[in-house]
This record gives C-alpha cells, sequence and structure tokens, in this order.
C-alpha cells in the first residue's frame, strides 16, 4: 500500500519542426535552442531538490510539447538523469513521452524503453492524407502507421493517439474511418478532440477573414456522439470528455490532474500545482532560459488558492473526469442550498445526462456533450451560497 505523497511531474519540451496552424501551446520551431534549453531545465529541476516535493513518490511523469522526439538520445538521458536524482520514483511509475510520428526512429524507441518510459501518445491526429495536409502536420499517414508499430516491436503496450475530428468540411465517413483505422493498429487509448479555434491561432485568424467555414453546432455534435458510439464498439470506455480507453489503460497522469492532485511542472510555460499553489513559468525560452543561468527559478506567476477556488476546481474538473462526490458538494452549499442542488442533479438525471451511484455524480456520454453548461449551473449554485455564507460572515 503506497504512503508516500504522491505527485506527477510534467516537462515541457517547447521545439517543434513546424507549427501546425490550430496549436496555441508554447513552441518554437528553431532548434538553435535546444541545447541551452535542456542545461537550463536541468537546474530547473536541480532547484527543486530544495522544495518539499523532493520528498514526495512520483507516480507519473510526461513529456509534453512541442515535440518531445526531436531531443537527441544524449539530451533525453541527460533529462531523465536529472529528474531521478532529484525525485524519487515509484516502482510502478506511469512515465509518458509524446511523439510525432515523423521524428521517431527505432533508436530513439528502444532508449525510451531502457529509460523507464512505458507509454507513448502519438499525434497522429488523422489518418487522411488530406486533413494531415490542412491541420500542416509533418509526417504521412504511412510514417504513422510505421510508427505506431514500431512501438510496439520495441515493447511499448500502452499508446494513445491524438484524432481531431469536426475539421471544416469533414464528412462523417472520414471520420469513422479515422476511428476504425486507429483501432485496428491496437491502440488502448484515444484523445479525441474537436477543432478548436484558438485566438491568435494562424487557424483562428483564416476563420475570421473567412477563409474557412466551421462545421455548426449540430454537425459537430453528430460528431461527437459517433465518435462515442464507435470506440465504444471497440471496447474503449469513455473516462473524460475527450478521453477513451480500454481497460486498464486510463492515463493515469491526466487523472491527478483532474483529481486536483500534486504536479510541478518544467520548462516554459509549465504549470505546477502544490499544497493548493499554483504557479507557471515564463512562456518565453529565451527569458526562461537566462532566469535560470542567473540561479532564479523562472517562474511568471504564483496564486495561493482560496476555499472557493479550490472547490470550483474540484466541481468542474470532476465533472469533466469520472465525477464528483454528492455528499461534498452539498455539505459546501449549506442547508439552504442543498436542495437547489439535489433539484439541479435530479433534472440531469431524469434528462440522461448524469448519474448517480453510491453516493457520486457522473456524467453520461451525453452529459459530457454538455459538460461547460452544466458546470456553469452547479457553479452557480456555488456560488449563490458562498455570497450568501461571506454576506451573513
Amino acid at each position: 500500500m503506497r504512503t508516500a505523497r504522491p505527485i506527477g511531474l510534467y516537462v515541457h519540451v517547447p521545439f517543434c519542426q513546424h507549427k501546425c496552424a490550430y496549436c496555441d501551446f508554447y513552441s518554437v520551431v528553431t532548434l538553435e535552442a535546444m541545447e541551452r534549453y535542456v542545461e537550463a531545465l536541468c537546474r530547473e529541476i536541480a532547484l527543486r531538490a530544495e522544495f518539499g516535493a523532493a520528498n514526495a513518490e512520483v507516480v507519473t511523469v510526461f513529456w509534453g510539447g512541442g515535440t518531445p522526439s526531436l531531443l537527441t538520445p544524449a539530451q533525453v538521458e541527460q533529462i531523465a538523469r536529472a529528474l531521478s536524482e532529484t525525485f524519487r520514483f515509484a516502482s510502478d511509475v506511469e512515465w509518458t513521452i509524446e511523439a510525432n510520428p515523423g521524428t521517431i526512429s527505432m533508436d530513439k524507441l528502444r532508449l525510451y524503453r531502457q529509460l523507464g518510459v512505458n507509454r507513448l501518445s502519438f499525434g497522429v491526429q488523422s489518418f487522411d492524407e488530406h486533413e494531415l495536409r490542412f491541420l500542416e502536420r509533418i509526417h504521412t499517414v504511412t510514417e504513422a502507421e510505421e510508427a505506431i508499430n514500431s512501438a510496439r516491436a520495441a515493447g511499448f503496450d500502452n499508446i494513445n493517439l491524438d484524432i481531431m475530428y469536426a475539421l471544416p468540411g469533414q464528412e462523417p465517413q472520414t471520420h469513422k474511418r479515422n476511428l476504425e483505422r486507429a483501432c485496428r493498429l491496437g491502440t488502448d487509448h484515444i484523445s479525441a478532440y474537436s477543432l478548436v479555434y484558438e485566438p491568435g491561432t494562424p487557424l483562428y485568424t483564416r476563420r475570421q477573414r473567412g477563409q474557412i467555414i466551421p462545421l455548426n453546432d449540430e454537425q459537430e455534435a453528430m460528431l461527437y456522439a459517433m465518435t462515442v458510439a464507435i470506440l465504444e464498439d471497440h471496447g474503449f470506455r469513455q473516462y473524460e470528455v475527450s478521453n477513451f480507453a480500454r481497460e486498464g489503460k486510463q492515463c493515469r497522469h491526466n487523472l491527478l490532474y483532474w483529481h486536483r492532485g500534486e504536479y510541478v511542472g518544467f520548462g516554459p510555460s509549465a504549470h505546477s500545482h502544490w499544497e493548493n499553489v499554483r504557479w507557471s513559468n515564463v512562456r518565453n525560452i529565451h527569458r526562461y532560459v537566462e532566469a535560470l543561468e542567473r540561479g532564479e527559478l523562472p517562474i511568471a506567476q504564483k496564486e495561493q488558492l482560496s476555499e472557493l477556488e479550490q472547490r470550483t476546481e474540484y466541481v468542474f474538473l470532476g465533472l469533466r473526469a469520472d465525477g464528483i462526490e454528492l455528499q461534498s458538494v452539498v455539505e459546501w452549499v449549506g442547508s439552504d442550498h442543498a436542495g437547489d442542488v439535489l433539484r439541479l442533479i435530479e433534472q440531469w438525471a431524469y434528462a440522461g445526462w448524469a448519474t448517480i451511484e453510491q453516493g457520486w455524480i457522473h456524467l453520461t456520454s451525453a452529459g459530457y456533450a454538455l459538460c461547460d453548461a452544466l458546470t456553469v449551473e452547479l457553479l452557480d449554485v456555488l456560488d449563490r451560497a458562498h455570497e450568501a455564507i461571506f454576506t451573513h460572515r
């Protein structure tokens, strides 16, 4: 039985060969700063040796980006060594690395396995060449399939594929083929995301100029329903709005986030959560490196979460994942608003949006489709209760 305090680690690798038009994650397309970044990253990890989290037990590690698979084998080993020298890893740690199919090789895959990486996440997005070109991915369909097959040959038995849908003009049959092809490759986990036009991205600009026309809400909802049905037919269980897994293959790192667990992030733009304090690093690789070369932590902002903020996070993170405890919410709002909560949940259950099992509220697939709206409804009750309590103090 685990008794040490569990913690997750996140490493942000902010390098890409090409910046996709839809992506708003922090990354750069020049690799010139990669060596300085790796040195700075290891310094940031070392500075955390004085941090209380160094005495916790690491249960998940996630390398995201950007494109972590752009790192050279020597750089991967250098970062992995810095982490293992600072933190204590659980024997059953889940260690994920994101990879682009166009940047992977058998040598890299074998190195990952030797270091202890046991989960890969491939940013495939589509198995349609036309869609890959629209999304500006650097790989082909053939390269995606070869990368997945190589990962299996290298010994990986836990592989996620990112699949994107609701692209402009996307036909239902195209999305159906994408999902079925992903399933046929023996995938263990699928993250299926609808295309989002994030402000500041080239794709958002093209939409604003009328150069592309998004699918309407009804079309997107139909593709979402198709996603749920097809993946369920292939043995996947939906355990979050956009995430589906075979038995025992849920992403433990994501669950750590959704359960408000504690984690420490490294690299530019990385976020952390420890003892109800959140902080984020600067979103600029040069400022990040320069701060660490001065021996300073590159923190951009830091905040202590209030009790209301903690409860709010519990609700919106839990609802989008595997549920929230009804009794906790009832106690938070107090007797004057408990009836409002119960009536609201009953309405959800009657509409088929939620179930109540052993005192926990779980959204159904239909409820996940309305998750944002349902969350707002429940948070409105929580806010009114908090305001009433604060007024009477």
